[in-house]
């Protein structure tokens, strides 16, 4: 049914206004006195420009899409933290970067927690090995207290399943492979869950060389150690090239049948000499081989300022030491460092850093090969401001949304591209026979 009226005005800028109605549809149409049309043309395209913005797309807001998307980061250490000094991460904490009711506030779904072993325990054998399966302990006994927020998971299908359930996944990646190098303890470590390896810590062990280490004991990767890459890619386990020398890293690329990672490193781009964190050439590589660098949110990794601070300190420290001849565990020089630290306080990194790093890789290499591997309760009182714990993740989401990613891009930075790659992993592995372990079969 069509509607029509025209009611004649004969006063100002109107001359007579029509609407018009058909199926629910309204239309109304202005006739203006002729010496006002250039001003209505003006009026018309300021209301077209109006109704343009109108239309423009809703940005989602960070914590919805923290919600919405799988969250994954590579390294926080909890279990060390607890064996240190332990506290129910069940609930909330006075201590440390993450406790349940902050990784739910931040939306974190799947946390790697790392099973950190010291390179001095490595060095002394059965120690190492029996730290590993404490921490393992650990990390298995949250899960027990709280099974209705924390799940042990020892496969992509889990992680998925988790996040479906709304409980937070806990698979396991281990930091120092030493106690998995021994006959028979690959096996062991896979069955209780360990899903990555960072080869190597602060110093050289029997697997490669570290990138903290000037004795370069085996000039990159040991014969065992190179042994090692492929079985751990035939049963279905990361490599983690975090921590490694140089020469380590070129030998892993060529020796890895499956994609790596760097579960907690960032770019060295910015932190000139600090071979810790990834070389250009290195990030590209990592890129064409399928892999991933996951950034790393300890300030030194992120500055040079905070880089060129901590040799301050270090040489201050020396130089006190020597000068007043005092041992490294006296009060005296505890005394004199809280001063020295009083007067020049630490320069934290920021955001905006993270972002800087982030971006540095996705120029190299693209979106497909960078992701989160904080380190929280691993790096102490360095973490930049504005992510000092696991609620901080819609900060980083917030910026990333202000650098120009889109929520596609987001996702893959957030968790996307650490999943791909797991499944790779898993999808090499049952090649060689060696289907995934998931909880379900455990």
């Amino acid at each position: 049914m069509l509607v029509y009226n025209r009611l004649t005005v004969n006063s100002g800028m109107l001359e007579a206004i029509e609407y018009y109605a058909f199926q629910g549809v309204f239309f109304l149409r202005l006739t203006i006195h002729q010496h006002f049309i250039a001003s209505f043309i003006s009026i018309v395209i300021i209301l077209q420009l109006g109704a343009c913005a109108s239309k423009q797309p809703q940005v989602p807001l960070p914590e919805s899409l923290a919600r919405k998307h799988l969250i994954v980061d590579t390294h926080i250490d909890v279990p060390y933290r607890l064996h240190k000094l332990y506290e129910d991460v069940t609930i909330a904490t006075e201590n440390g970067d993450f406790d349940y009711p902050r990784a739910k506030a931040g939306g974190l779904d799947a946390v790697f927690m790392s099973i950190y072993i010291p390179s001095s325990v490595d060095a002394l054998g059965q120690p190492g090995i029996d730290l590993a399966n404490t921490l393992i302990d650990l990390v298995e006994g949250i899960a027990k207290q709280a099974p209705d927020k924390f799940v042990v998971s020892y496969c992509t299908q889990d992680v998925f399943a988790a996040h479906s359930a709304g409980k937070i996944a806990m698979p396991m990646g281990m930091e120092n492979g030493g106690p998995m190098l021994p006959s028979g303890n690959l096996a062991h470590f896979y069955q209780r869950g360990i899903r990555y390896v960072t080869l190597a810590h602060a110093k050289s062990n029997a697997i490669s060389d570290s990138s903290y280490d000037e004795n370069e004991a085996w000039n990159g990767l040991s014969e065992a150690g190179a042994a090692f890459i492929q079985q751990l890619n035939n049963t279905g386990i990361m490599v983690d090239i975090s921590h490694v020398s140089d020469k380590a890293f070129w030998q892993v690329i060529k020796l890895s049948k499956t994609p790596i990672i760097a579960s907690h490193s960032s770019a060295r781009h910015f932190t000139a000499g600090f071979q810790r964190n990834m070389s250009d050439a290195m990030i590209k590589a990592l890129g064409e081989q399928g892999g991933v660098i996951q950034i790393n949110y300890g300030s030194n990794f992120l500055t040079q300022k905070a880089q060129d601070y901590g040799k301050a300190v270090r040489d201050y420290r020396k130089q006190y030491s020597a000068d007043h001849q005092l041992a490294e565990d006296s009060e005296a020089l505890k005394s004199a460092m809280s001063l020295y630290l009083a007067d020049k306080p630490y320069p934290y990194a920021s955001l905006s850093d993270v972002l800087d790093h982030i971006d540095h890789v996705v120029s190299i290499t693209g979106v497909k090969h960078v992701g989160l591997g904080s380190d929280y309760d691993g790096v102490g009182d360095s973490l930049p401001t504005g992510l000092k714990d696991v609620a901080s993740y819609p900060k980083l989401i917030g910026g990333l949304q202000q650098r120009g990613y889109n929520e596609d891009e987001i996702a893959l930075i957030l968790g996307g591209n650490l999943m791909r790659i797991w499944q790779t992993v898993e999808a090499y592995a049952l090649q060689k026979g060696n289907p995934p372990l998931c909880k379900a079969r455990h």
